[in-house]
């Protein structure tokens, strides 16, 4: 071991001190300033992760959308399954229904999906928590549960749906009667937004609420694991019948939400970075006042025949030690954080706005979390060499000192 190395260690860690008080300090700085960013990028990185999750869950990678509906579904799912990288194509219909139950109405979006090929692209029936998928028919649907809960509806309940084409009869003196259906299932996503006010029907009753015909809205796309959405995308795209028919990928399609989510993480990012290189401060003050109290020793050292390169080396190693321990401990505590953030949470909405308005201001049933490898390597390298840069002052100051003048220092 080069003896400057061994002489920063000594330093950091006195020999007989059981509690290095400088040493825990500047660590501890960098610690919190690591803990936060892990934490922060975490956090917003589990909002992107499970919003990703939850679209894909429930409409696939890619959707093939039109100017209005999609005619001949069939034709075009024959040429979608065939491009490299596709797995399955289901059909779809969205819209917007007035659903009646016991006189208290409600104007949830309902989706059609088509039952024979619905589960190769939508897994649909992970999330059903009462009833089953297999029992939705043409005279039945499934509701989300908060839907439920508002309504007062349950497993067996008769609901009554009023399309938008009501309207429109009304207008040519026709009479459209509302459709009476059976609640076979309550499903849960996880997101309150989305278990809010949805209901799921077959595309069959959805083509026949809103006149479609054998017409369709969209066409739901699984493509291979690993595969590239975009790329399939574009092939998707090159192979539609339709002028008016494109291909879009889940991020296209949430494409401003998705793009606040990244500029929120980066920002979050960036201003926690500045408590890294406030520790960093520290700790370069706390080596430059090291050096003007070791100012004799600094002397002997280099009157010994240590070289200033050495000298500096001392106090550059000083700080990449303290990063790393700093790092490591940030690392330690983040971890913990993650792991009991749901209880943090619990806690810190009781002793605030309560946790009922928290879950309805932030949408989600509990905390998501998403740590990604390329931000932990982005952390942990820029906070080691932020502290390791916070040792270049005192080591110049250090290499600067003239044996003669820093022995007649007093």
């Amino acid at each position: 071991m080069p003896w400057y190395f061994y002489l920063a260690l000594k330093q950091l860690f006195p020999t007989g001190r059981k509690f290095p008080f400088f040493t825990f300090m500047s660590g501890l700085g960098i610690a919190v300033g690591v803990a936060l960013l892990v934490v922060s990028t975490s956090i917003m990185g589990g909002f992107g992760y499970e919003i990703r999750r939850m679209i894909v869950d429930t409409q696939g990678e890619i959707q093939v959308v039109a100017q209005g509906a999609i005619s001949r579904p069939d034709e075009v799912i024959a040429r979608v399954e065939k491009v490299p990288g596709v797995v399955a194509a289901t059909p779809s219909a969205q819209g917007v229904v007035m659903l009646e139950y016991r006189n208290k109405p409600s104007f949830p979006a309902i989706q059609g999906v088509d039952l024979a090929t619905v589960s190769k692209v939508i897994q649909l029936e992970k999330y059903v928590r009462l009833g089953s998928l297999d029992d939705l028919d043409d005279d039945s649907v499934i509701l989300s549960a908060s839907l439920a809960r508002s309504l007062g509806a349950s497993l067996g309940s008769q609901v009554e749906l009023y399309s938008p084409l009501l309207i429109e009869k009304l207008k040519n003196d026709e009479v459209f009667l509302p459709r009476t259906v059976k609640v076979v299932g309550i499903f849960e996503i996880g997101h309150q937004q989305l278990d809010q006010s949805v209901v799921i029907s077959t595309l069959r009753l959805m083509q026949d609420l809103y006149g479609l015909g054998a017409d369709v809205h969209h066409i739901n796309v699984r493509i291979k694991d690993g595969a590239n959405e975009f790329e399939v995308a574009d092939a998707i795209n090159r192979v539609l019948p339709g002028r008016d028919q494109r291909a879009i990928t889940w991020f296209e399609a949430n494409a401003d939400f998705q793009s606040v989510l990244r500029f929120e993480k980066y920002m979050v990012f960036f201003l926690l970075s500045f408590i890294v290189v406030v520790a960093a401060l520290s700790i370069m003050s706390s080596l430059l006042i090291s050096v003007v109290r070791k100012t004799r020793e600094i002397g002997l050292l280099r009157a010994l025949g240590g070289s200033g390169r050495q000298i500096a080396a001392c106090y550059c190693v000083q700080g990449f030690l303290l990063g790393i321990v700093g790092t490591l401990g940030g690392l330690i505590i983040s971890w913990l954080v993650i792991y009991y953030r749901d209880q943090i949470v619990r806690v810190v909405a009781g002793l605030t706005v309560g946790q009922r308005v928290f879950l309805e201001f932030y949408q989600f049933a509990h905390l998501p979390s998403h740590t990604t490898s390329f931000d932990i390597v982005v952390i942990t390298v820029g906070s080691i060499i932020i502290s390791t840069l916070a040792g270049l002052l005192p080591a110049w100051r250090a290499a600067r000192l003239e044996p003669v003048e820093a022995l007649r220092s007093e």
